[in-house]
């Protein structure tokens, strides 16, 4: 959607959406944008940076913005475009990332007389606070299937904490990458021009943006540590239900010795007596005892 907003001393912001680029490609050009800007807007693949034009002073943020309408069983991020000129802040965006633009909408009635970095910094921070009810859903999620794994071990709940896993490495991954924009613009030379407000708004921002990659790898860590001891779990029931198979396998291997001894076409004693059947098996019963107790004290001290 089309938004344009006045903001401090003539500068103002301007939203844009990115089908309008996809449908008309030179549309672009009005907004002193380059192709390469649109290029970046319209990838959903690419990964937070900055880029500075030092022929006109253009800068373009990318930032990775949390994508919170899943459409898979786990949470991903989508980039957003930032583009500050001169005196205006200038953002592409599309219906996966338009809550975004809701909340500055919302920020700016809150807030007059705001510069571009300042709404720049204070949208990033807004960014952050999107991920916190999802980290904070997740790491209730967490909980919630580690008691239902603690009951029963099914598949359903493994795979259900698989998808957080995934989730993580996702969220983790673009949390680090927008800390690392950040740090990018602390050392650049346009950190040194912004004023005493704009400079405060940029730290709230770096804070958020620390604060939200030490809860995603928190969150990461501790998922990491139940997946990781749940294997070790499946993995101990499999040596157990393998000892206990062989136990059994040797066991029914006794009786088979003994029944094909006594069936062979050779004289044997007890040929001619009508209960040697009642003999055979009770010799069975008693080297069956004696072998499993054998293998249960062997099991037992591997163990």
């Amino acid at each position: 959607m089309f938004i344009e907003k006045n903001l401090k001393n003539g500068m103002s912001w301007i939203n844009l959406d990115a089908a309008t680029f996809a449908r008309v490609p030179d549309d672009y050009q009005k907004y002193d944008i380059d192709r390469e800007t649109i290029e970046y807007a319209l990838d959903k693949h690419e990964r937070a940076h900055m880029d500075y034009n030092r022929e006109d002073g253009t800068v373009v943020f990318i930032y990775n913005v949390l994508d919170v309408e899943r459409e898979k069983d786990y949470y991903e991020t989508i980039p957003m475009t930032f583009i500050v000129q001169k005196n205006r802040l200038i953002t592409i965006t599309d219906e996966d990332n338009a809550y975004v633009v809701n909340n500055m909408m919302d920020y700016l009635e809150r807030h007059d007389s705001i510069s571009v970095y300042k709404f720049l910094f204070a949208s990033i921070e807004l960014i952050s606070h999107s991920y916190y009810p999802i980290i904070e859903r997740m790491d209730k999620t967490k909980d919630e299937i580690n008691s239902l794994l603690r009951q029963k071990t099914t598949k359903k709940h493994l795979f259900a904490l698989s998808d957080l896993e995934t989730s993580t490495v996702y969220l983790l991954a673009a949390a680090k990458q927008n800390l690392m924009l950040l740090e990018h613009i602390k050392g650049h030379a346009i950190y040194r021009a912004f004023d005493e407000v704009e400079t405060e708004q940029f730290e709230d921002a770096m804070i958020e943006a620390r604060q939200l990659v030490a809860m995603t790898d928190l969150v990461s860590q501790v998922l990491q540590q139940l997946s990781s001891s749940y294997n070790n779990v499946l993995n101990n029931n499999l040596n157990d239900n393998l000892t206990l198979l062989t136990i059994i396998s040797i066991l029914l291997a006794v009786l088979a010795v003994i029944t094909g001894f006594f069936g062979m076409n050779v004289p044997l004693p007890w040929m001619e007596n009508d209960h040697a059947w009642m003999y055979i098996v009770i010799i069975s019963i008693v080297l069956w005892g004696v072998l499993a107790e054998l293998l249960k004290w062997a099991a037992n001290k591997q163990s």
